[in-house]
């Protein structure tokens, strides 16, 4: 009887450390979660996907599937809204997207999708008609961040950097007459490709396609 109540304090004291040493063990582990999640967050990455480029291809209508249909030569599976027979020639409108990956604010890296047919007509001038509605070629002025020029070899190669109305930067190759006239300009004027998202007419990706002048 005596060694009873010795036994319950051993028996109490090893259950609080089990305690202990269980709590310690999941506070490091969430230290550890913590510390992983904040080197994610320093890396600055922003990743968003845009349309990128739309084009009209002549495609031979396969199988019906339902009320679907595939199409040559990519065999994609799309509704048969035109109630095309097996074997018609048809036209479909098919996209590209683009994902953006801007590091730090300063790098792009794009990573584009495959083309997919999003749309079919009966005529060629249909699908260019629509084709005119989600890709334009219009004049803009754009912000020039600056000029720069580099040498190897003896050799010279100037370059502007500008902000386009997507929001992303590029560079392009200027001649030294382009340079000069440039060196002291805020804005400058740019012909622009816009491609808008036939879904979300709103959103939209501006590219670079000559100058204006």
């Amino acid at each position: 009887m005596s060694h009873k109540p010795y036994n319950s304090r051993k028996i109490l004291t090893m259950v609080i450390a089990i305690a202990i040493i269980i709590l310690v063990a999941n506070m490091c582990n969430h230290r550890s979660e913590e510390r992983a999640g904040s080197g994610k967050s320093t890396a600055n990455v922003n990743a968003t996907t845009v349309p990128w480029d739309y084009k009209v291809e002549s495609v031979k209508v396969g199988d019906l599937i339902g009320g679907d249909m595939t199409l040559s030569p990519d065999n994609e599976l799309l509704p048969n809204d035109g109630n095309y027979a097996t074997g018609d020639t048809i036209w479909a409108l098919k996209y590209m997207t683009a994902d953006m990956v801007i590091k730090d604010g300063k790098r792009n890296d794009v990573h584009l999708s495959p083309w997919k047919a999003i749309k079919t007509y009966p005529s060629k001038q249909a699908a260019e008609k629509e084709l005119k509605n989600v890709k334009l070629s219009l004049k803009a002025e754009v912000e020039l961040i600056g000029v720069y020029k580099t040498e190897y070899q003896g050799k010279y190669r100037q370059f502007a950097v500008m902000t386009l109305p997507s929001g992303h930067t590029i560079k392009q190759p200027i001649n030294q007459e382009r340079y000069s006239n440039m060196k002291n300009k805020k804005k400058v004027a740019v012909l622009l490709e816009e491609v808008h998202d036939m879904n979300n007419y709103d959103q939209a990706m501006a590219k670079f396609r000559g100058w204006a002048d």
